[in-house]
């Protein structure tokens, strides 16, 4: 399984752009034979270049290059109990998530091309609450871990700091004078490194990618041991 990766093709951000410009299933269907070939093949090489690469900073965390239920996210749409109607996205996601996860919402690597925004990095966004409370509760009894990732130099001068949405208050069923109360009211706990797009047509892309997991690698190990899960 070879590691390398040229980088993205051109023709990728252009059939999104293109897609953007025409978000409808008549047109979708007309150029699906595009989509495949500059979007889908692309992604596919680059999560099977991944692969062995995440493998040695965690062999929990999984790149599956299957066109459909892999790392790469349904371009589909779901619109069911959404305003917004449009059924493609106009992105295209990647997750290594655990072996234990089955959704969006379990720990993982996340890579993210779009028109004009390209990020990648890992965390846990929106889990629910069984498994935030878990977080949080790790976060009580074992501080000085928490401490030890956000302050790492490595860690801050990629990332800066751990983001999520907050609650307003402390969590219910925890003191407000917790020392780290207020990372507890974080609602996700994920890290992000943004890249200019034609960053990710280049070959160094792939190394740059790595080297921001291994970074965020602290901070999935946190979230994966509060789970009881091997990382």
């Amino acid at each position: 399984m070879s590691s390398q990766f040229p980088g993205f093709p051109k023709e990728l951000f252009q059939f999104l752009r293109e897609l953007r410009r025409n978000n409808n299933r008549d047109w979708f269907a007309e150029n699906k034979p595009i989509y495949r070939e500059d979007v889908v093949r692309p992604v596919q090489d680059f999560i099977v270049a991944m692969a062995p690469r995440l493998h040695k900073i965690s062999s929990r965390y999984i790149a599956d290059s299957r066109g459909n239920g892999g790392s790469m996210f349904r371009i589909y749409r779901d619109t069911r109990f959404s305003k917004n109607k449009l059924p493609y996205k106009s992105n295209v996601g990647c997750q290594f998530r655990h072996e234990a996860g089955r959704d969006a919402h379990a720990p993982g690597f996340y890579v993210h091309l779009e028109p004009d925004q390209v990020f990648f990095g890992g965390g846990v966004w929106m889990p629910p609450g069984p498994v935030l409370l878990k977080i949080r509760e790790r976060m009580v009894s074992h501080p000085e871990e928490w401490m030890d990732l956000i302050k790492n130099k490595t860690f801050k001068k990629r990332f800066s700091e751990v983001k999520g949405d907050r609650l307003k208050r402390p969590p219910r069923g925890f003191d407000k004078e917790l020392p780290l109360i207020e990372d507890m009211k974080l609602k996700s706990f994920f890290v992000m490194q943004e890249v200019d797009e034609s960053f990710a047509l280049e070959g160094d892309f792939i190394n740059e990618v790595e080297r921001a997991f291994k970074a965020a690698a602290p901070l999935m190990q946190f979230v994966t041991r509060a789970l009881e899960l091997p990382f």
